[in-house]
Parts: structure tokens; C-alpha cells; sequence
């Protein structure tokens, strides 16, 4: 038997002897997703176990030291002329008992516990906001950083400054006066909460690195972490205005988020797992294609099933009345309404508040009326009718990705990871 892929990344079997195989030569291509199938006893096991996992396994194994290959079983070569570009594999056993709802592939194989490991050490976080890099800025970076703003923009006066907040218990007059015990008497610019004090002027072609690294350190330490660096002109305009944090906090969107941890990029932890779905990455919700289930008919034919009964027949009423006024057509089949007439009709117009409020003016929509029904499923009949139109749906807030959403702003290993821990690369647009 010979199968030939197209694909030129593809693992090539020769002459596999394994157990029930006769001299099977087959291209097995990498990166997709492949089914064996056969009748009971035709080599299924071998090809997949016996032979390529084997394989693999052994391969890798002969990549440790041979002080770490002591402690490790012998693994013997399978019976194959050869075999090319086989990757280091693993395998899960049809036996295998999947012991909760929360087993992954990555779970069972431990992978979990390794790349929780990696994203907590060497990922870097993305503002929420403006996706720009998120990193703790120090002193000899934000120079760096001024330096090539400096040259970007033919050499610009600098005003170096940092914010000071105003207590509550505190009048503006009294912090300023604090301030000038501290030698600190410019003010760049004030509101009723926050003082934005000056701690140096310069240009870098003149001043001294030294002056502008302690000039940075003070800032900063005054500043808790906070300072902003404006090019100004002859007289005083801002051209253009840098902010830096010492903190992980997005200066210019001023969003703080939290250290990683382990245990946010992991789905069983409550520091990690979605808050909505619990980590699962479905909830029970409302199935539309249930509640949908033939496409080809109109709304006026019943389209809406669970409007089609004697109970509920007041909400087929009422959608034939409001899709009359909203010019939504009632004799067209659902698949061939526009996505915004469907929309319409599951979830209800956007200033629909509830029933006591908005009703009659207001079109409350398929998913408002299953509202209605869940919050009076403590009738037995109701919960009857909730239980057949329900069905495990993906989260809506993490998108099946079963992590909370700061976990979601970590990345590693992309491209623009590595753009932006090479130094000195500017995080900001000219």
C-alpha cells in the first residue's frame, strides 16, 4: 500500500512491519488533522502506536544525555526500513479514563502545567486598549528612548515632568508648598486633583547623560513610577509628549494590570479560569438553531418554533406586528434574511429595557422572551419547555478560550513579541 501526500512537510513511512503491517509504505503530511480507520485487526494500532508514536518517542529519548537515558526503559526500533521527519510525539490511549469535564489533551499529557510555566516567565502583555506593548520602564530605557525621539524630531527643548496627586484631606496650596521644601517650584500645568510638576529642561545634543539619568531617577521616585517627557517649542507649545510607567501599566491609555502568575493562564485555577463559564469555555444557554430549526420557512409560517403553540401564540402575534412596522418581511424564507433582520428577531431592539418598561413600544425579541421564561422556571412546565431549546453554547465573554480576559493579553513568542524586546525599539509612532 503507498499513499503519496502533495504536501512536502509530510512523514514518510517505508517498509513498516509492524506487528500486522506488510511492508506499508505511506506519507502521513504534517499540520493537519488525521483519522486512521479500518476494520478491527488491520494495523490501526500498529501504524499509529506500535510504529510512529514508537518512533517518535525513541528518537527523542536518544536526545538526552546518556547519564538521563539510565533512567529510562530501552526503547526498541520498530520493525520499518525507515522513516522521515517524524517529530517527537505524543500519545493519549483510547483507555486513558478522562476523569473530569475539565480534561484537556493538554491536561492528560501534563503539557498544561509546562506552558502555564512558560507564559508566566517569558510572555509580555498587550494594553487591553490601544494593543500597544506593555513593559516596566527604567531610566536608562526611557533614555534610550528619548535619544532616538530626540533625533526623530531635530533635537526639541525637553520638559521632563511627573504627576502629583492631590489629597482629599489635602489643599492644592499645601502640596505645592510641600513641593517647593522640596525644591521643586515649576508647575507645567494643574487641575483640581492632580499638579504636574517640572523636574528638568534640556536639549540632548547639550546635556549630560548622567544629569538626565538622575533627572529620570527623581522623577520617577516622586512620581511613583509615573512620568511624561514634552517637546515644546521656543515658546512653549507641545509638539509632542512621551508618557513612561516603571509599573505594568499602559501609560498613555493609564491602565494598570496585574503581575503573572501560573495560575492566571490556567482554566482549573480561579485566578485564571473565566468567571462566566468557570473555566469550562460553553455554558448552558439558549441554542438558536432550536429554535430556528427549518430555515427554509418565513416568519409568518412559524420560523420561531416555540411561538407555534397555543401558549405562546400572543409572541407570534406580536412579531408579525412589529416586523410589519420595522419593514422586516414575513413571507421570506429565514436563511434568506439579511443579518441584521435576523439579529432583529433573536435579540430584540437595543433600547428594549423590560417588559413593565418597555413593552408595548419596543420589540423584546427571542432572547428576551427566554429571559422572561427563566425567571419563571420555578413553574414545572416552564422548565420543561427551557430544557428543549437549551444546549451548551461557547461563552460569549472569553470566546471558548476558557481563561479570564487579562490572561488573554499575554503573547509569546510571535513576531511582534520579539520586535518589541529588541532594544532599542521604540514602542512609539514618530
Amino acid at each position: 500500500m503507498l499513499m503519496k501526500s502533495n504536501s512536502k512537510a509530510a512523514i514518510r513511512i517505508r517498509g513498516a512491519r509492524q506487528n500486522s503491517l506488510k511492508n506499508l509504505d505511506i506519507d502521513l503530511p504534517l499540520g493537519e488533522l488525521l483519522v486512521v480507520t479500518g476494520v478491527s485487526g488491520s494495523g490501526k494500532s500498529s501504524l499509529v502506536f506500535d510504529t510512529l508514536y514508537a518512533e517518535g518517542q525513541r528518537r527523542y529519548v536518544e536526545t538526552f544525555s546518556p547519564y538521563a537515558r539510565q533512567f529510562l526503559d530501552r526503547m526498541d526500533r520498530p520493525q520499518v526500513d525507515r522513516i522521515e521527519g517524524v517529530p517527537p510525539a505524543i500519545a493519549i490511549d483510547q483507555t486513558n479514563p478522562v476523569r473530569t469535564s475539565r480534561s484537556t489533551v493538554g491536561t492528560m499529557t501534563e503539557l498544561a502545567d509546562h506552558l502555564k510555566l512558560l507564559f508566566a516567565r517569558v510572555s509580555h502583555l498587550y494594553c487591553r486598549q490601544c494593543s500597544q506593548p506593555v513593559r516596566r520602564d527604567r531610566p536608562d530605557s526611557i533614555y534610550r528612548e528619548l535619544k532616538l525621539r530626540a533625533e526623530q524630531h531635530h533635537d526639541p527643548r525637553m520638559v521632563m515632568t511627573f504627576p502629583v496627586d492631590v489629597p482629599k484631606n489635602f489643599s492644592q496650596k499645601e502640596v505645592l508648598q510641600l513641593l517647593e521644601a522640596q525644591g521643586y517650584t515649576r508647575i507645567f500645568s494643574k487641575t483640581k486633583s492632580t499638579l504636574v510638576v517640572v523636574q528638568d529642561r534640556f536639549r540632548f545634543s547639550s546635556a549630560e547623560r548622567e544629569r538626565v539619568i538622575e533627572a529620570l531617577e527623581s522623577a520617577l521616585n516622586v512620581g511613583h513610577g509615573q512620568i511624561q517627557v514634552h517637546a515644546v517649542d521656543d515658546q512653549g507649545g507641545i509638539l509632542h509628549s512621551w508618557k513612561f510607567s516603571e509599573d505594568l501599566h499602559c501609560a498613555d491609555c493609564d491602565i494598570h494590570y496585574r503581575e503573572p502568575s501560573q495560575g492566571m493562564f490556567s482554566f482549573n485555577s480561579p485566578v485564571g479560569a473565566c468567571e462566566t463559564c468557570r473555566g469550562f469555555g460553553r455554558v448552558i444557554g439558549i441554542d438558536f438553531g432550536l429554535i430556528v430549526p427549518d430555515e427554509s420557512k418565513t416568519l409568518r409560517e412559524g420560523a420561531v418554533k416555540p411561538w407555534q403553540t397555543k401558549s405562546f401564540r400572543e409572541c407570534q402575534d406580536d412579531l408579525e406586528n412589529y416586523a410589519g412596522k420595522r419593514s422586516v418581511p414575513l413571507d421570506t424564507p429565514w436563511r434568506e434574511l439579511s443579518e441584521s433582520q435576523r439579529q432583529w428577531v433573536l435579540e430584540g431592539e437595543p433600547d428594549w429595557v423590560s417588559w413593565r418598561k418597555s413593552w408595548p413600544g419596543t420589540w423584546y425579541g427571542v432572547r428576551h422572551f427566554f429571559a422572561w421564561l427563566e425567571s419563571k422556571a420555578y413553574k414545572m412546565h416552564l422548565r420543561v419547555l427551557l430544557s428543549k431549546y437549551r444546549d451548551y453554547t461557547p461563552c460569549t465573554v472569553c470566546e471558548g478560550s476558557r481563561l479570564k480576559h487579562d490572561a488573554l493579553l499575554w503573547r509569546a513568542g510571535d513576531k511582534a513579541t520579539a520586535d518589541a524586546v529588541v532594544e532599542p525599539q521604540s514602542r512609539y509612532k514618530p
